[in-house]
């Protein structure tokens, strides 16, 4: 069991950072896309999606 409040297998872990991708993609050009590049939305997505996927 990792630190997701539920038991989870990598399909799951997969699908959910899947649309922590997509969220987090729409959130920063709705609202700091003027600021940051959508490269840094990316890169951030990316990291959180291997800590899910590893430690999820």
């Amino acid at each position: 069991m990792g630190f997701l409040p539920m038991p989870t297998r990598i399909g799951d872990r997969i699908f959910i950072s899947v649309v922590l991708f997509v969220a987090i993609h729409l959130l920063w050009m709705r609202f700091l896309e003027h600021y940051l590049n959508l490269l840094v939305a990316t890169v951030i997505s990316v990291v959180l999606a291997f800590f899910i996927i590893k430690k999820g």
